[in-house]
């Protein structure tokens, strides 16, 4: 009988690096997933292990604590994952823009963040390629970067070695519960694995998992579409993003970018990312759209429009291939880490949108936390799934 103390469900960045934590800590591991390790989101994303994109407060302190998670996991795993630590530059384009992000960085600094507003001329200076009416920009020393599939498989290398056992290709068709309605075990399409503990990290498939136990979980996808250039010379030196997506966010939403009705619509804007192989990723795009992860040649139009915009020696590079991926979508943009009260043994770690990549190392130890009981390492009253209970949130 194959018996396990905890079946993960999905086999992406979260799920292995909960595999990883929780094998590693002597508990018998389960990672069900049915396609192959990070051939989902984690497969078709970017690398990205950044605070920049935070509000000031828990969201910056989760994430701050994954980045310092990532530092150890660099020399934990044998495997190389690309971590590079370049650091992150917001390039601003207005003084309205300027305006909101002196009061970030001032607010972040004061919670003891290193960064920093650039002048037009430092910005420049560090990033010469851009386009010559950029008034000044922010830059973030503690970001970071790695390469998500690498990272995935390195995690599962390092779970198997601490007796960790991996079902691929192997799709959930069912979860039983025990007469008192806590967790029994995981059918599969091939496998029966019996256990007292499941954890749900299927990201956008996440709700679909949730039905098997009778609970409405409140994620959707949103596809973002990403290109790839040809190998070039240095176009930017780190993670570049426009303070303007951000704007929203931290300025309010009686902002409007300066873009065109078309781009507003796509939800572009423009995402730098340089990759160590010599090319680059460029995002991104928003887009309610279910499971579709066709290519829109509109939105490739546009990323490059906007990407252009920001760097015109971009123009005359090559891109070389384009990708879509499923974001799993929260209506309050935290993600779900948590247990569920209503089904005892069901843990959910799902619905990080975006973030899914930079969040892994504390998403993962907060549900090993859980599991074994241990003290958390933050408060996670936020994340809760319960704070979904009467529909509030969505």
């Amino acid at each position: 009988m194959n018996s396990y103390d905890v079946v993960i469900i999905g086999g992406g960045v979260i799920g292995t690096c909960t595999a990883y934590y929780l094998s590693s800590k002597g508990v018998k591991v389960a990672v069900v997933e049915k396609n192959d390790i990070a051939s989902g989101t984690s497969g078709k994303c970017d690398g990205n292990i950044l605070i920049n994109d935070k509000k000031p407060g828990f969201d910056t302190l989760m994430a701050y604590k994954s980045q310092q998670l990532f530092k150890e996991l660099e020399k934990e795993i044998e495997y190389n994952f690309d971590y590079s630590q370049r650091g992150s530059l917001y390039i601003i384009e207005s003084e309205d823009e300027w305006d909101v992000a002196r009061e970030y960085v001032d607010q972040q600094v004061e919670d003891g963040y290193s960064m920093r507003m650039l002048s037009k001329k430092e910005i420049h200076e560090q990033e010469p390629y851009l386009a010559a009416d950029i008034i000044g920009g922010i830059e973030i020393d503690c970001d970071a970067a790695i390469n998500p599939m690498l990272l995935a498989y390195g995690l599962a290398v390092e779970a198997e070695k601490s007796g960790a056992d991996f079902y691929n290709h192997n799709k959930v068709e069912d979860i039983i519960l025990n007469k008192e309605g806590s967790v029994e075990a995981v059918i599969t399409d091939k496998e029966k694995l019996y256990t007292d503990n499941i954890i749900n990290c299927a990201g956008v498939w996440a709700p679909k998992i949730g039905k098997m136990v009778g609970i409405d979980i409140p994620i959707k996808p949103r596809q973002g579409q990403i290109l790839v250039s040809e190998k070039t010379f240095p176009v930017g030196k780190r993670k570049i993003v426009e303070f303007g997506y951000m704007m929203a966010k931290f300025g309010g939403e009686d902002y409007s970018r300066d873009v065109s009705p078309e781009l507003e619509e796509l939800g572009i804007a423009f995402v730098f990312e340089p990759t160590l192989e010599n090319n680059f990723l460029i995002g991104s795009s928003r887009a309610f759209v279910g499971f579709d992860t066709d290519i829109s040649f509109e939105v490739m139009r546009g990323l490059a429009k906007r990407a252009v915009r920001f760097f015109p020696v971009m123009e005359n590079i090559n891109v070389i291939r384009a990708y879509a991926g499923l974001r799993p979508y929260v209506p309050d943009h935290f993600p779900i880490v948590s247990d569920v009260k209503e089904v005892p043994g069901f843990y959910i770690a799902a619905g990080h949108e975006g973030d899914g990549i930079g969040l892994s190392p504390i998403t993962a130890k907060l549900i090993t936390q859980m599991i074994c009981k241990d003290t958390l390492s933050i408060d996670v009253e936020k994340l809760s799934f319960s704070r979904f209970s009467n529909n509030q949130n969505y």
